[in-house]
């Protein structure tokens, strides 16, 4: 009874599934983004530089030519005198003259070192030099701006207390020139101070 019964079962074979023989461990790897570049600002500030020592030269050289082709003569005249007006009559607007260039010649040699700053904006020495030369320029391109900015003031208003009289009613034409000649010079000091300013800040944020 028992044996036939054991002949009348079926025995099924359960295959053992791959879950039970072992776990797939999925790996899941964490790739890093790489990281942003490193000294854009500074590149950005080094372009800025780059743009205000060109506008800078305009400036410097506009100040240069305005008051060295400054020269007007009266239409009249007598037997002895002429009267005639030039920059070089006074020795403050060929100070002028002469430290607009300066600063106008430096301009166009700094250039060179700005670019340098562009394509290593890591570069400290070049800005460092700069920051120095670029300070002395503001004292030479100030000092020549006031100086003949006072004897502009002179020639529009005249000084009674020591028989200076006013000499732009007269000559207009002059008058105007150095004007617009010293407030070149002065936008080009400005200019020179906000470069210090941006080579200071660059220096101070590398450290």
């Amino acid at each position: 009874m028992d044996s036939s019964k054991r002949e009348g079962e079926t025995s099924i074979n359960i295959p053992e599934s791959k879950s039970t023989k072992g776990k797939n461990v999925a790996h899941t790897t964490t790739v890093m983004a790489p990281p942003p570049p490193r000294g854009g600002w500074r590149r950005g500030v080094s372009i800025f530089d780059f743009i205000l020592r060109i506008s800078g030269l305009v400036a410097a050289l506009a100040a240069t030519t305005t008051m060295g082709t400054t020269d007007e003569t009266l239409p009249f005249f007598t037997q002895f005198f002429q009267f005639q007006a030039s920059y070089d009559d006074l020795p403050a607007f060929t100070f002028f003259v002469v430290a607009n260039a300066i600063a106008s010649g430096y301009l166009v040699l700094s250039l060179p070192f700005s670019i340098v700053g562009i394509v290593r904006p890591h570069a400290a020495g070049i800005k460092l030099l700069l920051l120095i030369l670029d300070t002395a320029m503001v004292a030479f391109t100030a000092a020549a701006a006031a100086a003949a900015a006072a004897i502009v003031y002179l020639a529009h208003n005249g000084n009674s207390k020591t028989n200076w009289f006013a000499i732009c009613q007269q000559f207009n034409d002059f008058c105007q020139r150095i004007s617009g000649a010293v407030v070149a010079s002065f936008i080009a000091a400005v200019i020179f101070i906000f470069l210090v300013v941006l080579s200071a800040v660059s220096l101070h944020r590398r450290h």
